[in-house]
């Protein structure tokens, strides 16, 4: 089998990350490593990369015969800069997310992709975690009935990390860091975008970035709600599903969590309970005589199934399930956020002219 030989622009953190994984699939090489920070070269050195010294610069990069393909690691606000530059050099290319600041300035990255005939791929990773993988196979499934809402919250205390990601000139924010990768999980599970979505952002460390967000995403027939939070000193569930049948939870990432049925009986008497400074029957908890509990049916991914895939595109013209389109929506999606949150309104999604995937 033919290895890809692929460098790393940017070898910081994800830089780091995405060298491994490459490297395990077995499919690639690495060419080199560029870096304007030239402590990464060590970093590299002492991460036993023999080729971290090949390159000094992107056009040693694109002058390089030998390098077929270029993974982008580098901070948010260059992204567009460097994917139009080795697209007309003739690189194959991985970027990271987000793709680009602005829906925009992707459809000029696209256009240039397209014009010289290169594989283009946004590492929308997360589409492939096995939570959400999970979950989607409850909503796919029908296993608890139609779906009414889906609450899907990634919350910390460790404040924004880093430091170019407090910047919003940088491409910095937790909803372009993680709201990204959520919003691109609800266009793959729902098949396109939401007909209306409201959003509120959250300033609470004084950057000029949000530092969290809530986003309520309204579909057809069914509401998604994404909380993404930074000042949060409690664990809260990764995922609660309900449906018309059922509840179910995701604890966390290590998939601890179970699905809860009810057991429905015409004999069935509600006893009920005091409730502050009152009695209710309505919010009673269900006795467990009444509830069947099972296990989660856990989905897991192939290993490395994104690079696998990028592997078949370049080698074998085999399309990408990461579709331009799908990008684009989510950047919309992101976009209408931003005028929902400073207009504390709704936004209808179909005004804007999003195209779905569906």
């Amino acid at each position: 089998m033919r290895k890809l030989r692929i460098a790393i622009v940017g070898y910081g953190g994800m830089g780091g990350y995405h060298a491994q994984g490459l490297v395990e699939t077995d499919s690639f090489e690495l060419s080199g490593i560029y870096d304007i920070d030239e402590s990464r070269y060590d970093v590299a050195r002492q991460n036993g990369i023999a080729t971290c010294d090949a390159f000094r610069s992107k056009e040693d990069i694109a002058s390089d015969p030998n390098t077929d393909a270029v993974l982008i690691a580098t901070p948010n606000d260059s992204h567009g800069e460097y994917v139009k530059y080795f697209a007309a050099a003739g690189k194959h290319i991985i970027c990271e997310k987000p793709i680009a600041p602005t829906s925009a300035e992707y459809a000029e990255m696209t256009a240039c992709a397209d014009k010289y005939g290169i594989v283009f791929a946004v590492h929308q990773n997360r589409r492939w975690d096995a939570d959400f993988l999970t979950v989607k196979n409850i909503y796919d499934s029908g296993d608890i009935g139609k779906i009414l809402r889906i609450e899907s919250r990634v919350q910390g205390g460790n404040g924004v990390p880093g430091d170019w990601r407090k910047f919003k000139e940088k491409g910095g924010g937790m909803m372009l860091d993680w709201g990204v990768h959520l919003i691109d999980q609800a266009v793959v599970m729902f098949g396109g975008a939401p007909d209306s979505i409201y959003c509120s952002y959250s300033f609470a460390q004084g950057f000029d970035v949000d530092d969290g967000f809530k986003i309520i995403l309204e579909y057809p027939n069914t509401v998604m709600e994404i909380v993404v939070d930074t000042d949060c000193y409690i664990k809260t569930p990764r995922w609660i599903v309900y449906g018309e049948n059922g509840t179910a939870i995701i604890e966390d990432w290590d998939l601890t969590g179970k699905v809860v049925k009810p057991i429905f009986s015409p004999e069935r008497k509600i006893a009920g309970i005091k409730a502050g400074n009152g009695f209710t029957k309505t919010m009673a908890y269900r006795t467990a005589d009444s509830l069947n509990i099972e296990d989660l049916n856990r989905i897991h991914p192939a290993p490395h199934a994104f690079y696998k895939e990028f592997y078949d595109a370049v080698v074998g013209g085999v399309p990408m399930s990461i579709k331009h389109e799908q990008v684009m929506t989510v950047l919309k999606i992101m976009e209408a956020a931003e005028q929902s949150a400073l207009s504390h309104k709704s936004v209808d999604l179909k005004s804007l002219k999003v195209k779905t995937t569906k």
